[in-house]
């Protein structure tokens, strides 16, 4: 096994390497979706595929058996501006591998891969495993895991890709952003006139500023809100009528994002509106299986405050994965060669612990 083992390295790095050159922007990686579809088939595995989301499933899959899944995403952002090199020429200089996507969510990703190569063939699993790299998570989008969570094996737990230098996240915040609207009454600013909208604001984001809610999850601590984006006015002498503003509000699972919605409301006299309901927070009994085969591997475990398609998976999950969260979205994106490979070890030696 060893031998399979170090091969499954290298070509894990080798198809990394493959997807960096292919610019695979959320809800554009038709391409890349074509060449992780290509990987599995090469390997005599049974492909399908969805939109830009690709899966498959072990080969002595049992309906009777549970079932883990085995989730990252091969969507990246723009390159970030600060860029010195080809963001889409994936080299390897000094032990680390450049090129946008490297890191968050591409090492993850083959990393997974790998190892679902590995078990694919190996009788008697107390799990079933199912491989799923999907599309549209840096943007949120409908299009990814969510799109196809109802053509997938009923999943009873699941990995999440991501770069957490395989520390595993036992908890993430969910995200819930509002669009409010505060309303006045125009008039000219030179008589006494008018309700300034912006000065109707004031207090709504003051509060949002300084506002605690009481129950504090073990994991992730405080829920956080954030005033982050605010328009008004369309003169200097014009009494605005309407001032906008938007609120990022990471949740924890303490609470659900109904209940903070309504929280928000009782307190504030803004017209307050949810872009969506869908990132919810995450987490994992500490008795899970799962949980009992991360406790075998002696890592750190931790509530993550970033939101994944963890969110969007509704079962017990984890997320964890080669790479570090801090270089996610940088210039000269890289990742080690070697998270990926002592990553391999690491998931391996997982889902040996179930």
């Amino acid at each position: 096994m060893t031998d399979t083992i170090k091969t499954l390295k290298q070509e894990a790095i080798e198809l990394l390497q493959q997807l960096i050159s292919i610019p695979s922007f959320s809800r554009e990686e038709d391409k890349t979706a074509s060449l992780i579809a290509d990987f599995l088939s090469a390997k005599g595995i049974p492909v399908n595929r969805s939109g830009n989301n690709v899966w498959a499933v072990n080969k002595h899959f049992d309906n009777n058996k549970p079932s883990l899944l085995l989730n990252s995403h091969h969507d990246t952002v723009k390159p970030n501006p600060g860029y010195t090199r080809d963001p889409f020429n994936a080299q390897i200089i000094d032990g680390k591998l450049y090129g946008l996507g490297s890191n968050d969510a591409g090492g993850p990703l083959v990393a997974l891969l790998a190892v679902f190569v590995y078990f694919y063939d190996v009788p008697g699993l107390p799990y079933n495993i199912v491989m799923a790299a999907t599309a549209e998570e840096e943007v949120s989008g409908t299009g990814g895991i969510e799109s196809i969570w109802a053509s997938l094996p009923t999943i009873n737990c699941a990995v999440v890709g991501e770069p957490t230098l395989m520390d595993v996240a036992i908890a993430e915040k969910g995200l819930m952003v509002l669009d409010c609207v505060a309303k006045g009454k125009a008039g000219h600013a030179a008589r006494e006139e008018g309700v300034n909208a912006i000065y109707q604001a004031f207090d709504d984001i003051d509060w949002f500023r300084t506002y605690e809610f009481q129950k504090i999850s073990q994991t992730l601590g405080k829920i956080k809100m954030s005033v982050t984006v605010i328009n008004a006015g369309q003169a200097h002498n014009q009494v605005p009528a309407e001032c906008r503003f938007t609120v990022d509000i990471r949740v924890t699972d303490a609470y659900t994002l109904e209940e903070v919605l309504e929280v928000v409301r009782r307190n504030v006299i803004c017209e307050v509106t949810p872009r969506s309901l869908r990132l919810r927070p995450s987490g994992i009994d500490k008795k899970h299986p799962l949980m009992n085969a991360v406790g075998l591997l002696k890592v750190k475990q931790y509530g993550s405050p970033t939101t994944s398609d963890q969110a969007l998976i509704p079962a017990p999950s984890i997320k964890m994965g080669p790479g570090d969260s801090a270089r996610s979205h940088s210039a000269d994106e890289f990742i080690y060669v070697d998270e990926i490979r002592k990553g391999i070890d690491l998931y391996i030696q997982l889902i040996r612990n179930l």
